[in-house]
């Protein structure tokens, strides 16, 4: 299936996260060990560092506008891409981590605390984007009024909502959407211009009390919701209310 939702957006993203009980192994061999085997799947993943925090990346070059990731992090292994073509280019490196992780990492369906997959977006807009996504999401709800006070103004409009998808609450989808205006900046109506309103979809899977978690099997089911979910529910109610406001801002 191609990508359409990067017309919708300046940045589209697929990510994957699996977040352990313990913490990930910081041997030297066992890390580039991984990251080779990687590599030798996805040949233009040639950027390795490691931050100060001691987590480790391997990606491709950002300057291409698509690249692809792979983070360690101290209890989370992170996979994703950047303006994907389509979205099997992502599965298919995230895939291949779910893959690796039990043999390369030790990390076995008794270590997996959740697993995450993301579809972000990101909007570019100069100006508040508190004021955006007041005026997009939270016009005909309760909060506006608030709104209506003397001299108010939204100051750190950044939604998040959680909801169980399942009967025993183990699936989850987390929507949010993150304002970049700082307090000081809507003060002084001088807003950075590399900035973006960014739109976060999770559905989040807890391995289940009473059976083994097959990660692999609950990645496909959890994508398969995300897309269903996406083109159902956050496209037409949050990301279409957002550029449209843009779109009628950037006119005025």
């Amino acid at each position: 299936m191609s990508n359409s939702y990067s017309s919708l957006c300046d940045n589209f993203y697929i990510d994957m996260y699996i977040n352990t009980e313990l913490d990930l192994p910081t041997e030297r061999d066992t890390i580039l060990t991984f990251f080779e085997r990687v590599q030798r799947q996805f040949p233009s993943m040639c950027c390795f560092y490691r931050r100060e925090n001691n987590e480790y990346c391997l990606e491709e070059d950002r300057n291409a506008g698509q690249y692809r990731w792979i983070n360690l992090e101290i209890d989370r292994i992170g996979s994703g891409i950047v303006n994907p073509s389509n979205f099997e280019d992502a599965y298919s490196q995230d895939r291949l981590v779910l893959e690796l992780a039990p043999y390369m990492l030790g990390v076995n369906h008794l270590d997996i605390d959740s697993l995450d997959v993301t579809f972000a977006m990101d909007f570019d807009y100069i100006g508040s984007h508190d004021e955006i996504i007041a005026e997009a999401l939270f016009a005909q709800s309760a909060f506006s009024c608030l709104l209506d006070l003397p001299c108010a103004s939204p100051v750190s409009f950044s939604p998040a909502v959680v909801v169980a998808l399942s009967d025993d609450c183990r699936t989850q989808a987390r929507i949010g959407v993150e304002s970049k205006t700082g307090v000081v900046e809507s003060e002084k109506r001088k807003y950075k211009s590399d900035e973006a309103i960014s739109l976060f979809f999770t559905i989040r899977q807890y391995p289940s009390s009473t059976e083994k978690f097959d990660a692999l099997k609950s990645f496909e089911r959890q994508c398969r919701l995300a897309e269903e979910l996406m083109a159902e529910k956050i496209v037409p109610n949050f990301v279409q209310p957002l550029t449209n406001i843009i779109a009628q801002k950037r006119l005025t």
